[in-house]
């Protein structure tokens, strides 16, 4: 196998949950592209097909599921969907999550409404697609790979009320390190991309603001924040044959910020 062979994805099957979104759109054209077949999941069955058509459109395999990502059953229901369409499921990126600027709130005073809906869809919606595609796996009994979406914010604190955010992230990657620890014997790979802020429609309130948006570049070595096309070199790398002795671990993919700390 050439070097560049081992990073293709060819007779693959990925799951996207939050394909419809703008970072989950973008990577499951990136997996397509790299051979991939995809299942693109979204809570609404609109946004779904709407990826899976832009995936089809770019000249790849795509299929569109209506799935909840914290609802157990559907997400039983998506995988089975899936690998009665590809046969198998062999890499699941987490695209799910967000939230952090539109519940901020005093640490002291954080209410319980507000930190259970981040919990929701932060980390609960990367535990239950990734238990039900993780059984497929061991049931197949062929390995796969699992990438999950964490934030600089699971590592760095920031005065602006993101407790539950940062504590939703700081879960994820330690679901990161347990999962891999627990399916490494299964032959199955858990990692994470930790981005700092990227410019999609998700954050465009925050990034609207010139004063919050200088601060942010300010301290970001790179002088701008993130892509979605920042994301998906790493996102491939993880999920496929190339990082084969990588797990358990976190990619940065921040400008250097971190580094900076």
């Amino acid at each position: 196998m050439s070097v560049l062979d081992a990073f293709s994805l060819a007779g693959r099957v990925a799951l996207v949950p939050g394909a419809g979104g703008a970072i989950g759109t973008a990577i499951s054209l990136a997996l397509a592209n790299a051979g991939a077949r995809i299942a693109a999941a979204n809570h609404t069955l609109e946004s779904a097909n709407a990826c899976a058509e832009a995936v089809r459109d770019a000249g790849g395999e795509a299929i569109g599921i209506r799935m909840d990502a914290t609802d157990e059953a559907d997400c039983e229901r998506a995988v089975a969907e899936t690998v009665a369409t590809f046969g198998k499921v062999d890499v699941v990126v987490n695209c799910v999550g967000g939230g952090a600027g539109k519940v901020l709130f005093d640490a002291q005073a954080y209410p319980r409404d507000a930190w259970d809906w981040i919990m929701e869809i932060n980390v609960r919606a990367t535990v239950l697609p990734t238990q039900a595609a993780a059984r497929a796996m061991i049931e197949g009994g062929h390995g796969g790979a699992v990438v999950n979406l964490s934030s600089v914010r699971a590592q760095l604190g920031i005065n602006a009320g993101y407790s539950a955010y940062v504590a939703a992230k700081g879960a994820v990657e330690s679901l990161t390190r347990q999962w891999a620890t627990e399916w490494a014997k299964h032959g199955i790979r858990v990692n994470a991309i930790r981005p700092t802020f990227v410019d999609t429609p998700q954050v465009a309130t925050l990034l609207g603001d010139p004063a919050f948006k200088a601060g942010v570049v300010g301290r970001i070595p790179m002088g701008r924040v993130g892509t979605t096309d920042d994301l998906v070199g790493a996102v491939i790398f993880l999920a496929s044959d190339a990082a084969g002795f990588v797990t358990g671990q976190v990619i940065g993919i921040d400008g250097g910020l971190t580094a900076t700390q």
